[in-house]
Order: structure tokens, then sequence, then C-alpha cells
């Protein structure tokens, strides 16, 4: 399973930080940050979701007010 976090859709109303540790706060630009998340193009980060976070890490997607987080699963979006 894998996140993807598009930064530039995120408006930083820090939900995803609550649900999920793979999520971090960015005070200063007043956006999430994808902790060990890799820049897949601009704006766009990615990371492999550990297999005892999967829960947490889908909850993060779908409280996320703008879609900003998706998470797939054998290349098909399962969330949101």
């Amino acid at each position: 399973m894998r996140v993807e976090f598009d930064r530039e859709t995120c408006i930083g109303m820090f939900q995803c930080v609550a649900e999920w540790e793979g999520f971090e706060r960015d005070e200063d630009a007043g956006k999430a940050v994808l902790v060990d998340g890799e820049e897949e193009e601009p704006g766009k980060f990615v990371r492999e979701v550990p297999d005892d976070a999967e829960l947490d890490a889908k909850f993060a997607a779908r409280v996320c007010p703008v879609d900003a987080i998706t998470i797939h699963e054998d290349g098909e979006q399962i969330v949101p």
C-alpha cells in the first residue's frame, strides 16, 4: 500500500496529522508534510505505508477536507 500526497492542494487543516504519524505539521508553510515522502513530481509526494499503519493512513486520507491524500493498493486508488 502506498500513500500519495499533493502538497499543493493541502490547505493546512492538519487533520491528517491527528490521524497518522506519517504526517507532520509545517507551521511555516501552513501545510502538512508526508514524513519520509519522496517527491515524485513537483508538489506530489509518495511513500509506502507500513503494514501496521494501514488503517491510520486510510483515516488520514479520509479526513482530508480537500482530498490531497490518496491511498493506492496494487496500482488502484482505494481511498478516498
